[in-house]
């Protein structure tokens, strides 16, 4: 019996030519479906997404920018055309290179159409934000926190944020913050007065030390010394010793503070401000009223070193000339030679700077006889 033949090999057809060299090179787009044209698909990564004003955040995946875009505007909401991705952490915006680079997990905030991101920065200022318009039940919550708390840095933290938020600077009337005037004398009725006190007794302490310069003044110079001691405190006194500087309530071009009593550290004397930033508003509240003490209000040409030896001096060799007793004036008791300064600001070193000469004399009045 004859054996049967297997039945003959299929053979594969070939794969139709390409009917263009273009065609021949052409390759599925990356981020395609998988669907048509048996394009692949790119491979999905995790993100985190999160809104402009909002820290909920939200794992997204997708293979592509577009993708992520599309996803996440369906998630917050928010119209496609105009949105873009940026990262969290320093506003960077990501584009479709950028994307593919970016490691999973990554966290990102997705924008709406004229929205911004600077980073952290736009974390901190809707995290103070949030702050001050929930203030009382913030201020409540740190004091709950504060009570177990260990660590002294936490502490801190939440002490200070306490001592800030903790605070009555609109109050004005003793009957309205009785606590901030705790430890002062009862003749102060309101924040204002008191604060008006405290800068005229430090000017009338400049006052003193003038006035108690007089024993090293030569002994041919006294008395014209001691009229020009006169001459200034009379008009301290018709300036009410300069407490306008301290005063809220004054016009802005005569006080060193906002009207909601705000003073800034205007920096070491070699310097046009303060690096640090420094900060007070001793009408908030009684800590930092006394705190505000310990700021000085510092010569940039140094009263003991300079301006008063210097004063001494010119009625020493006026040899006739008028001593410009006024300059000297300006130089002591006013913002035209004193910066109001943080501790830390005040640098008590030699400043190694003098009086202008040619402001120490002046021309005397000439009294014209009329014949």
């Amino acid at each position: 019996m004859a054996t049967p033949r297997p039945p003959p090999r299929m053979r594969a057809a070939p794969p139709p030519r390409p009917s263009s060299p273009a065609a021949a090179h052409a390759r599925p787009c990356s981020g395609g479906s998988g669907r048509a044209g048996g394009s692949m698909a790119e491979p999905l990564r995790a993100f985190r997404l999160r809104g402009c004003g909002s820290p909920q955040k939200f794992g997204v995946a997708a293979g592509s920018l577009r993708g992520l875009l599309r996803k996440g505007c369906r998630l917050l909401q928010l119209p496609l055309p105009g949105s873009r991705l940026c990262l969290y952490e320093d506003g960077t915006e990501v584009t479709e290179s950028y994307f593919h680079a970016l490691p999973p997990q990554t966290e990102l905030v997705l924008l709406g159409p004229g929205e911004t991101w600077r980073g952290c920065a736009s974390d901190i200022e809707g995290f103070l934000a949030a702050f001050y318009n929930r203030r009382d039940a913030v201020v409540e919550a740190a004091r709950k926190l504060l009570t177990d708390e260990q660590a002294p840095r936490r502490q801190r933290l939440l002490a200070d944020l306490i001592h800030n938020l903790n605070e009555n600077s609109l109050a004005e009337d003793k009957e309205d913050d009785k606590k901030w005037f705790e430890g002062l004398e009862s003749r102060f009725k309101n924040k204002s007065s008191y604060m008006r006190h405290s800068c005229e007794s430090r000017i009338r302490s400049y006052m003193k030390e003038v006035s108690s310069f007089i024993s090293n003044v030569h002994p041919t110079a006294k008395d014209a010394y001691k009229r020009i001691i006169d001459l200034m405190s009379d008009k301290l006194r018709s300036a009410k010793y300069n407490g306008c500087y301290f005063d809220r309530r004054e016009e802005e071009a005569v006080r060193l503070c906002t009207a909601e009593g705000w003073f800034s550290c205007q920096g070491p004397f070699d310097r046009d401000d303060c690096p640090c930033k420094h900060s007070i508003n001793p009408y908030s509240n009684r800590e930092s009223r006394i705190l505000f003490s310990t700021w000085n209000l510092d010569h940039i040409i140094e009263k003991k070193r300079a301006v008063v030896p210097e004063l001494a001096e010119a009625v020493k060799t006026r040899d006739g000339r008028e001593v410009n007793w006024e300059y000297f004036y300006q130089l002591l008791f006013t913002v035209d030679n004193l910066k109001l300064v943080h501790i830390a600001c005040h640098k008590k070193t030699n400043h190694n700077l003098s009086c202008d000469k040619t402001k120490i004399y002046r021309k005397r009045k000439q009294n014209h006889k009329i014949s």
